[in-house]
């Protein structure tokens, strides 16, 4: 973490009512006088890529909200591996488990350059106490986690490598600002999507090389959604 981009801690009421993406948020549904009953601190941090934002095992204390880039969601395996389970994009939340007591279970990690707001774990509570609109935002987010493992299961884990790769384009695609996205590394596809490195490489060469997917400066892409529609087949996530 780069320390020194910590901005001044957040004491609730003028930045988090006037949050950019707020209307994608934990915070989305709260109304003036409820930023009134945060009494600690929520920091706005900034992560460079691949760096840890908590690791599985670690006690919960905080969730975080995902400003921008993209966090990896990392579970370690009985043989030493890790897989990633879950990617959060824009506007999703990390460490919701914190609510519920005991360790993280999972280690967040970033895979581009992210930046979060930290909130205390005791914030939250005290705002699912005293207002509805926190409760019905914490269900709202208990249910996306679930239908995303879902998605995930059956439309990232299953099928050929080159559906598997299209799938996981077309989810960044979707969450892009202005059209334009980038991709994480061929080695993380393959952790995502349970294939090698090399598969991934050459599904992401293809369709390069098709027009599916198009360079427009270093490490941005724009796609052909419709291109890659046809290669990622019938899922949940999408419609063909």
């Amino acid at each position: 973490m780069d320390q020194s981009r910590i901005h001044a801690a957040w004491r609730g009421q003028l930045q988090c009512s006037r949050c950019a993406i707020r209307e994608l948020a934990l915070f989305a549904d709260l109304q003036q006088a409820d930023f009134g009953l945060i009494h600690q601190p929520i920091s706005e941090l900034h992560y460079a890529r691949n760096a840890p934002i908590y690791s599985e095992g670690e006690e919960a204390r905080a969730v975080f909200t995902i400003r921008s880039g993209l966090v990896k969601l990392e579970q370690a395996q009985g043989d030493g591996g890790v897989r990633i389970v879950r990617l959060l994009r824009r506007g999703d939340t990390a460490g919701l488990e914190s609510l519920v007591e005991g360790p993280y279970r999972h280690t967040a990690v970033a895979a581009q350059a992210v930046s979060v707001c930290r909130i205390p774990r005791d914030v939250v509570r005290r705002l699912n106490e005293e207002t509805p609109r926190l409760s019905d935002q914490l269900m709202r987010r208990w249910e996306k986690a679930v239908d995303d493992a879902d998605a995930w299961l059956t439309c990232l884990s299953t099928g050929p490598s080159r559906a598997r790769v299209a799938r996981l384009i077309l989810c960044f695609a979707e969450n892009a600002m202005g059209g334009r996205f980038t991709l994480i590394r061929r080695s993380d596809m393959g952790a995502v999507l349970g294939i090698t490195t090399e598969s991934a490489s050459r599904a992401v060469a293809e369709f390069v090389r098709k027009g599916c997917l198009v360079r427009v400066d270093d490490g941005h892409y724009t796609a052909d959604r419709g291109q890659l529609s046809e290669a990622a087949g019938r899922c949940r996530m999408f419609t063909t």
